[in-house]
């Protein structure tokens, strides 16, 4: 009776285990540090406040009970490989992958350990995911950054409602900035607007299919989009020269080359992502099952000083950025 008593026992403690085993975060690490490794696509203004909102809400919650390991991949999806790789062999707690790249890579790297994404536009695009419901029953949730995408081309309509073309300027290699272009062109048809699609491959061509845009449009319109982020004085330089006003679908890239957009807060996504993470390590919730979040209450903004040297009136509602 003994042996079988030790063995009853020995027999619901390897069952607890395996019940852990499925996705990390198992709540049980009360006494241990948590090791959370962040993959960001590249340095901007957007996905910078999303990490930082995340490290900011789990250093609320945990203390100095997480440790976090952030790595920038310049901008290159290998490296975003590289990087997620690494945290996958060092076995952590939890991976933030901040942009669609270092989502595709986690999620391709494990399927163990949860992966939380944030500054992801659709997920099911990233992912491709059939069937998607708002949790994506695999080891990833996580935070959007899509902004209406209805109200930003009623916006085009609202300070250009003259506009004959609307050139949409975008990177090819990012799979949810395609969504967003095809999602805006469609409302765009409803307003009865004229448009055409430039894309760019990398950073290399953004100045020459800014200025064939430039030439054949009156305004452009660019969606949140990273490679972008990351080159805004360049687009800013060809559009101020040739007098074309930009409206952008997130504040940084408006802020960089824009007139006017209506923006989420990246900083807040990023923050509720941190909230995510807390519930997964700390409560045991399970990854597969939490829907995609989404931000609450885009603003209107404009940018001052470039709508002044273009000479556009923007109408009350808008809020100002400051670009300094």
């Amino acid at each position: 009776m003994k042996n079988f008593k030790r063995f009853l026992a020995a027999a619901m403690t390897f069952a607890l285990v395996l019940g852990c085993v499925g996705f990390a975060g198992c709540g049980s690490k009360k006494d241990d540090v948590y090791e959370v490794g962040i993959c960001q696509l590249v340095q901007h203004p957007a996905l910078d406040a999303a990490t930082q909102g995340f490290r900011d809400a789990l250093t609320e919650l945990l203390g100095d009970k997480v440790k976090f390991d952030e790595q920038n991949a310049a901008g290159d999806s290998p490296t975003c490989a590289t990087i997620v790789n690494s945290f996958v062999a060092n076995n952590y707690d939890l991976i933030l992958a901040n942009a669609t790249a270092p989502l595709q890579a986690a999620s391709a790297a494990t399927t163990k350990i949860p992966v939380l994404g944030t500054s992801i536009t659709d997920y099911a695009t990233a992912l491709e995911l059939k069937n998607f419901s708002g949790a994506t029953g695999i080891n990833v949730s996580g935070t959007s950054d899509l902004a209406p995408l209805d109200k930003q081309a009623a916006i085009i309509k609202e300070l250009f409602p003259n506009v004959k073309q609307v050139g949409i300027l975008y990177c090819s290699a990012e799979a949810n900035s395609k969504y967003q272009a095809t999602v805006i062109e469609k409302e765009l048809d409803s307003l009865g607007i004229k448009y055409k699609e430039y894309t760019f491959a990398d950073s290399n061509d953004i100045q020459m299919v800014t200025t064939s845009a430039c030439e054949a449009c009156d305004v452009l319109y660019i969606p949140t989009d990273n490679t972008a982020a990351s080159n805004t004085s360049i687009i800013d330089a060809v559009a101020l020269d040739k007098k074309v006003p930009i409206v952008c679908g997130e504040e940084g890239i408006c802020k960089g080359c824009g007139v006017a957009t209506l923006s989420i807060s990246y900083y807040n996504i990023g923050y509720v992502t941190g909230q995510m993470a807390y519930d997964i390590l700390v409560n045991g919730a399970d990854v597969s099952k939490m829907d995609i979040k989404y931000a609450s209450e885009p603003v209107k903004e404009y940018v001052a000083e470039r709508c002044e040297k273009l000479g556009i009136k923007i109408p009350d509602g808008y809020t100002a950025i400051t670009t300094e």
